[in-house]
């Protein structure tokens, strides 16, 4: 155990100073408003690519998600994974991220609020998307200490406040000073962090469970929940439209997430977009196939440390992936909690930058009587950087200490759900279409938070809903359920309302699609399309 404390201790160690010297270092680079939100949007493909997959993927991906979902589901969780990179982040860069990169220059949009105000020429709607990032991103921030408690009880006997109170401090420190710059370096080391110690941590686990085949063959002989051999093997798993909820949810959810859509508006160029959507497909299959994979194997773990529910015997799926990890070799532990601490950071740093960004650009900007200097901009968005990371970690540790209240854990899930069902449908069509409408928009907004809101009251009351229908009852079994038919319904609320409602300016929104027709000129070695490039020298 000594040996594990002063390997992770020398890990830790130089891991924050790393951190806290790129936040220094890039502090150049956020002297403006532009510099400190976007980067100057002259980020590369590889500080964009990791960007966008450490701020996909947190520690709740690698300890909750991946022992819930592997319990549940077995090895098929790993289609979750899959569904990740293919449609999270391929599907992702692909259709989102040109056309976001370009609209949002065109009209000088740094947040998802300020896109919104000025593509529909709606103020109202600006202020509405901002409250709503405001509310759910708070408690999807605290979310994001969850497990680290376990994991460091490892190895360390100390109070989980302190480890919460480590991890903002350092996030803070390189965020307030850096900007995005500070946190799109981190993200690139902190996401090398995660590839290696996710392939360590599969082979390690596997290998002590005699091979893939030996370890196989043990997960096919368990019944469990299931009731039927072979169920946590199978190709669909044990509850095949379950496990299809949880890959829509978690894959075409970040569409419509703000922090994430954000890394879209920062990128260089063309020829980035191209490099970044390869980089950042292989990122999610690494990091969120081999959570996902890895987590499948947790019922071989049953009776190896995993604490049980007394009132329903069901697991706690913050236990399942420590459990797993306490019996493998020191240097392994050591890596794993400089892993964790590495997605949970990156996480922090891009929520809470958004958070603070939209805040200040799209609230109190506006509301101020005096014009505010970007100095003067700055300097409010580092105070709610302070704020809001105090906020979360303020939350995190009363639900630590307050486990029966049960209010913070339902908003963290909904969170997810309620700012995808919200924002995806009305982003994506306004990337696309000149016919949608601002009250489609409205409409679309009030739908996402109306499910969220009404799956928490649902859950936090203990309401039944088996009377209500079988369609019903199982929308309403889960935020999980609820939020895909939250992103899902607004996909077709709002071509529909758009189709009834008054049509937005001919010539705000005739402007904005110019931006995609303007001709550009390549080099050879950047275009292969020479006809188009003879034509314009014409």
């Amino acid at each position: 155990m000594d040996t594990m404390k002063i390997l992770t201790v020398i890990l830790l160690v130089c891991f924050f100073a790393l951190m806290i010297g790129v936040g220094f270092y890039t502090r150049k680079h956020a002297t403006d408003v532009n510099g400190f939100v976007l980067g100057g949007r002259g980020v590369g493909p590889w500080l964009t690519a990791f960007a966008f997959g450490t701020s996909y993927f947190s520690a709740v991906i690698f300890v909750g998600y991946a022992g819930q979902f592997g319990w549940n589901f077995g090895m098929s969780s790993t289609w979750a994974g899959l569904g990740n990179a293919f449609i999270g982040s391929l599907m992702a860069w692909n259709v989102l991220g040109r056309r976001t990169r370009v609209m949002t220059q065109h009209y000088d949009a740094k947040t998802m609020p300020d896109f919104f105000g000025k593509r529909f020429d709606s103020k109202a709607l600006k202020i509405a998307a901002s409250v709503i990032v405001f509310i759910f991103l708070i408690p999807y921030t605290a979310s994001l200490y969850n497990g680290l408690s376990s994991l460091f009880g490892l190895v360390f006997d100390i109070p989980y406040w302190v480890v919460i109170l480590v991890m903002a401090v350092l996030t803070g420190v390189y965020v307030i000073f850096g900007g995005y710059m500070a946190t799109a370096i981190n993200d690139f080391i902190q996401g090398i962090i995660m590839l290696f110690g996710i392939a360590a941590v599969i082979f390690a686990v596997v290998g002590a469970n005699g091979g893939l085949v030996e370890a196989t063959k043990s997960l096919s002989a368990i019944t469990g929940d299931a009731g039927w051999q072979g169920a946590y093997t199978a190709f669909l798993g044990p509850d095949p439209l379950a496990l299809l909820f949880v890959v829509v949810l978690t894959s075409l959810g970040t569409w419509g997430l703000p922090q994430m859509v954000g890394k879209f508006y920062a990128i260089k160029s063309e020829n980035d977009i191209h490099k970044g959507t390869v980089i950042s497909t292989f990122f999610a299959i690494v990091v969120a196939g081999g959570c996902y994979f890895l987590g499948g194997f947790g019922r071989l773990y049953a009776d190896a440390g995993i604490k049980y529910n007394a009132a329903t015997g069901k697991p706690l799926y913050d236990t399942i992936v420590p459990a797993m990890l306490s019996t493998l070799p020191d240097v392994i532990i050591a890596v794993v909690i400089v892993l964790v601490l590495s997605a949970s950071m990156s996480t922090l740093s891009s929520l809470v930058l958004t958070s603070s960004s939209t805040f200040t650009l799209d609230v109190i900007k506006p509301l101020s009587k005096k014009e505010m200097s970007d100095k003067k901009t700055v300097f409010i968005m580092r105070i709610f950087i302070v704020f809001f990371i105090a906020i979360s970690a303020a939350i995190a540790v009363f639900k630590d200490a307050n486990p029966s209240v049960t209010f913070i854990a339902q908003m963290m899930g909904v969170s997810w759900g309620a700012l995808a069902g919200a924002f995806l449908a009305p982003f994506l069509y306004a990337l696309y279409s000149k016919k949608v409408t601002k009250t489609a928009t409205a409409v679309c907004f009030v739908w996402g938070c109306a499910i969220a809101i009404l799956q928490m009251v649902i859950s936090l009351a203990g309401i039944s809903v088996a009377g209500w229908g079988t369609v019903l009852s199982y929308i309403f079994k889960s935020s999980i359920n609820s939020g895909v038919v939250a992103m899902v319904g607004g996909l077709v609320i709002v071509p529909i309302v758009s189709a009834f409602t008054k049509k937005p300016e001919a010539s705000n929104v005739d402007a904005a699609f110019a931006a995609y027709n303007r001709t550009i000129v390549v080099k050879a070695k950047d275009s292969l399309n020479y006809d188009a490039v003879e034509e314009v020298e014409k």
